[in-house]
């Protein structure tokens, strides 16, 4: 029987993390003779389930799974609808009050000030915040950003509907937006909450408007800059077409990089999209973006949304894109191209290439893709019913593709924690973590979203300082017990991976269990290599074993 560790100095403590480190680097040397099991037997589909369709197993999940069978589970995660959302988590969520707020809301009560500018309900002559007033209400805008994340990574961990927090990490990507750019960082977990997370398992067209029309993605790809030239509205920052939204549109949200398009169609695209934005003008007098409040409801009024439709910087001439005449009629020939694109075979193929790149192979099987563009285009782009022919696909069961899929940093820290058993208090150090490993939580700067590839993610650095994480989780070393964001100044990034305990560890998990919970599917040359370590250093050898990087 496997013993808990007694560590009476933090000098000990951290000596065993040393120790452990360099047991794990020495696992991963060793990692080139390991290879799945031939087949995927009907014992271990279980864990092959809840490795995919979930961030890996919490402690109880692999004996339910067994109990109700995998094809009841497969079936409960595409209708999370019928799928209970506990009451600690519900009330956690509860208490983030900016996850219930609008775009427009969270611009008025949290934007930075800026200089020579007044908050709304400000008084005439007013004078300019100090320095002191300044740094204020960044930190206080800070808290938007921080409930964001604190609500994705408690959803990851602790919601029993995981294939629906899988899909929302999969589309985020996909539609990816950089909260580091402007007003972004306030509207970055807005647009999860209302363009990505109610869509994740629909209809790709109501996903594709959602996210077209979002403050966060007009903004991030400067649609809302995009003008006619020669438009009444065409002067000062909104001069002229602006063709970034709809390159990324048709590049990587829609039809591929070799979708057929030409460069023709992207000028035509970004004329369709002139006046989509942020900005209202009426009666002939500018209104910029930093006393955009309120927009006038009607064609595209959307104040409490953030969109507006602003005709007098729409190019009302008629458009030929990908073939199809689309004549002038304002906001509607948006929704025509939108149609367009959702309708494309190119797009059911580059989304289907996606969905089985992320769920079965680095290289996809082209049959698969083929028969997943076929569902895609015959269910009018029904998310929930390509899924559903995913995962019961030959290929999702097939032996090649067994633990196959090297983790992302995400996808490696969350299933981590879920396999402990642990529900944190203070998210800080999963932060900093991920921002270590290269995967900062809504910190991708270029459209195209993070990799999800071994080749982008599997290099000594970061094995390094997944394998510090791992030995801090397991050792109970990590702070995760402390207040929400109290834990260490400075923003998440900021947060080393390895921290002392402060008085907030976490109790170290009991390895027999651990192994347990993950589904004890450990070659001979792990299982000796973690039976034969100190006993405070089997759950972290776990953690960092080759079999648990990969699902």
């Amino acid at each position: 029987m496997l013993s808990h560790p007694s560590i009476s100095t933090r000098g000990a403590a951290m000596d065993s993390i040393k120790t452990g480190v360099s047991l794990m680097i020495l696992f991963w040397l060793l990692a080139g003779t390991w290879a799945p099991a031939a087949q995927i037997p009907a014992d271990q589909r279980p864990i092959h389930v809840l490795n995919r369709l979930a961030f890996g197993p919490r402690p109880g999940d692999l004996e339910r799974v067994r109990e109700g069978g995998v094809e009841r589970y497969i079936q409960e995660q595409l209708h999370p609808e019928s799928i209970p959302i506990p009451a600690a988590l519900q009330s956690e969520l509860g208490l983030l009050e900016t996850l219930r707020m609008t775009p427009v809301q969270l611009f008025i009560a949290y934007r930075p000030f800026q200089p020579g500018s007044k908050r709304a309900g400000e008084e005439a002559g007013a004078t300019k915040p100090d320095p002191d007033q300044l740094k204020a209400a960044r930190k206080r805008a800070r808290l938007v950003m921080e409930q964001a994340a604190q609500a994705r990574l408690s959803r990851a961990i602790e919601d029993p509907r995981q294939l629906q927090q899988v899909m929302v990490d999969f589309w985020f990507n996909h539609f990816n937006v950089f909260a580091g750019k402007g007003l972004d960082r306030l509207w970055a977990g807005a647009y999860e909450q209302e363009a990505i997370r109610p869509f994740a398992m629909g209809r790709f067209r109501d996903l594709l408007e959602a996210t077209a029309k979002h403050p966060a993605m007009l903004f991030y790809l400067d649609n809302w800059l995009n003008t006619g030239p020669g438009t009444p509205g065409a002067h000062g920052k909104f001069e002229g077409l602006n063709e970034n939204y709809a390159r990324e549109l048709m590049e990587l949200h829609t039809l591929g990089v070799d979708g057929g398009y030409t460069q023709h169609d992207v000028t035509e695209l970004a004329r369709i999209f002139t006046g989509w934005g942020l900005v209202n003008r009426g009666g002939g007098r500018k209104i910029g973006l930093w006393r955009w409040l309120h927009g006038p409801d009607g064609e595209g009024g959307a104040a409490a949304s953030g969109f507006y439709f602003d005709p007098s910087r729409h190019d009302f001439g008629a458009k030929v894109f990908l073939g199809h005449t689309i004549e002038g009629s304002g906001m509607h020939e948006g929704e025509q191209a939108l149609d367009i694109l959702a309708s494309s075979p190119a797009t059911a193929h580059h989304i289907a290439y996606e969905l089985a790149q992320y769920f079965v192979a680095d290289d996809p099987p082209p049959a698969l893709v083929r028969r997943l563009a076929a569902t895609f285009a015959e269910s009018d782009g029904n998310i929930r019913a390509v899924l559903s022919a995913l995962f019961h696909s030959p290929e999702f069961w097939d032996r090649k593709y067994y633990a196959n899929r090297f983790k992302t940093p995400y996808q490696f820290v969350v299933s981590a924690v879920r396999a402990t058993g642990v529900s944190p208090q203070n998210y800080r150090p999963l932060l900093g973590t991920l921002a270590q490993l290269g995967e900062p939580l809504y910190g991708c700067q270029t459209p195209d979203g993070y990799k999800v590839t071994q080749a982008a993610w599997l290099n000594p650095d970061a094995m390094m300082r997944r394998l510090g994480f791992a030995t801090a989780l397991g050792t109970g070393h990590l702070p995760l017990a402390a207040p929400m964001f109290d834990a260490a100044p400075g923003d998440g990034a900021e947060m080393p991976a390895i921290a002392p305990s402060r008085g907030a560890s976490i109790k170290p998990p009991d390895p027999y269990e651990l192994a347990a919970a993950v589904g004890n599917s450990f070659t001979h040359q792990t299982a000796a290599t973690v039976r034969e370590a100190a006993p405070q250093l089997r759950a972290p050898l776990i953690l960092g074993s080759p079999e648990f990087m990969l699902h």
